[in-house]
C-alpha cells in the first residue's frame, strides 16, 4: 500500500515538470527577445516577464539573465524575480 501511495506521489510531480519545463523556455526566450529588443529599440512588459516567470518560469528566466546579462542590475527586478523564487521554494 505505501509503495503505491509512493508512485502516485511521484507521478503528481512529474506532472509539474512538464508545465514547469514549458514555462522555463517561455521565459528564456522572453528574455532573448527583450535583451535584443532592447538593443534596437521596443520592449517586452515587465508585467509579462514576471508573470512566466511566477507560473514556473523562474528558471529559464534566471539562466537567462546569467547569460544575456540583461535584467541583473535593477534591484527592482532582482527583489521580485528572488521573491518569485523563494515563493516557489516555500510551496
Amino acid at each position: 500500500m505505501e509503495a503505491r501511495a509512493v508512485a502516485q506521489l511521484r507521478r503528481r510531480q512529474e506532472l509539474w515538470l512538464y508545465p514547469a519545463a514549458a514555462a522555463s523556455l517561455i521565459s528564456f526566450e522572453q528574455y532573448w527577445h527583450e535583451k535584443t529588443r532592447a538593443l534596437n529599440g521596443g520592449r517586452i512588459p515587465e508585467n509579462s516577464l514576471h508573470l512566466v516567470e511566477l507560473l514556473g518560469g523562474w528558471p529559464g528566466a534566471l539562466l537567462a539573465q546569467k547569460i544575456f546579462r540583461h535584467k541583473t542590475r535593477k534591484a527592482s527586478d532582482q527583489l521580485l524575480i528572488w521573491t518569485i523564487v523563494a515563493a516557489h521554494q516555500a510551496f
